[in-house]
């Protein structure tokens, strides 16, 4: 039997964020004994797939972070060219060039550029940054995929997604593991603390800017007013969560939020939330928002969330400028639907698997 076709995968950290969860869900259900992923990731990760890729046989290689870019060039170069790869999929928005540079230099054929996020001036310098490393990416990559429209005419250009130059890969999952689960929602309460009849806002996502954690504890400030048995479920990790528990503490709301802190089992999570609430500053698709209607909740996004993002009817959209109390006032409205339909990760890694067998034998 042939050697299956090894893509290198290059992501950030390997934790709760929709990016990974994407990569995840698609190596899942990949046909593994004709194309295998290894992932080269940040040193230091919190890391809580690392056992289930290992059993799955994915490669596994730490990388400085690219805020060292002299030695991350090095050791991505090295690696691409002793294992001479013939795909390099870059998952890291405008800061794939580096990745792409790297793996042009070691003369692989296939450099994938696939975008998930676009970008929003608040961030000063950083989106400054993404602005001035946006156009490299097309010099270095040989393919463009986006997880959706949006995210694809931010980051390639509305004449090159127009003209078919831009793959779109949906976030697809497994909707099946994101079910609702009565048995699992009364389980996990009872491990979290949070009481059985308790309305419980959720909340899936690294704590970055664009997750805008703190709009979202203003509006859970504003719902404990007509709702003090809420409890607001945090789920991931990042740089910014000791803001916001900072913040928590300072509103006098800390014993009523739950930082959950990075899970590999965040399907099973959903069950016990009540409502979802996505209030990003920006959003490449928004995958949580996903597997929250797959689960049949109620979700609340912001105006900055792709439309994309809308599957059913459960889930609503709300301008950031609006007062909190509207958001508090939404929230508490929205009741459980049927399970949403979504892209089904059956079909897609099935059809991405199609893909790298063909562009490896260009």
């Amino acid at each position: 039997m042939a050697e299956p076709i090894r893509v290198a995968q290059v992501l950030n950290r390997m934790d709760s964020g929709g990016i990974e969860s994407v990569v995840m869900n698609y190596y899942r259900h990949m046909d593994r004994e004709k194309v295998q992923f290894d992932f080269y990731l940040v040193e230091g990760s919190s890391f809580p797939q690392r056992e289930e890729l290992e059993r799955l046989g994915a490669g596994i290689f730490p990388i400085p972070p690219y805020s060292r870019p002299i030695r991350y060039h090095r050791v991505l170069y090295k690696a691409f060219k002793e294992r001479r790869y013939k795909i390099v999929h870059a998952h890291l928005s405008t800061m794939s060039v580096f990745p792409l540079f790297a793996a042009w230099r070691a003369r692989v054929s296939v450099r994938i550029c696939h975008n998930h996020t676009t970008a929003y001036w608040g961030e000063g310098i950083k989106t400054l940054l993404k602005y001035i490393l946006r156009p490299f990416n097309k010099i270095f990559a040989t393919d463009y995929f986006a997880c959706g429209e949006t995210a694809g005419r931010w980051m390639f250009g509305n004449r090159c997604f127009d003209s078919g130059k831009v793959t779109v890969m949906p976030n697809a999952i497994d909707a099946e593991m994101f079910a609702f689960d009565p048995e699992e929602r009364i389980a996990l309460r009872e491990e979290l603390g949070i009481p059985q009849d308790a309305f419980v806002v959720g909340h899936v996502g690294r704590f970055t800017y664009a997750k805008n954690h703190s709009f979202l504890l203003d509006i859970f400030y504003e719902l404990l007013k007509t709702r003090p048995d809420a409890r607001l479920l945090l789920i991931g990790g990042g740089k910014l969560e000791s803001r916001i528990r900072s913040k928590a503490k300072r509103l006098g709301i800390e014993k009523s939020v739950i930082f959950a802190g990075v899970r590999a089992d965040v399907n099973r999570l959903y069950s016990v939330m009540d409502a979802f609430c996505l209030p990003s500053l920006y959003e490449g698709l928004g995958m949580a928002a996903w597997e929250a209607q797959a689960n049949g909740l109620p979700v609340l996004l912001s105006d900055r969330v792709p439309m994309e993002t809308i599957v059913n009817e459960s889930c609503r959209c709300l301008p950031l400028k609006d007062v909190v109390k509207v958001w508090a006032i939404v929230l508490q409205k929205g009741k459980r639907m049927d399970a949403a339909t979504v892209p089904n990760i059956r079909t897609y890694a099935d059809w991405i698997k199609r893909q790298y067998i063909a562009l490896a034998n260009l």
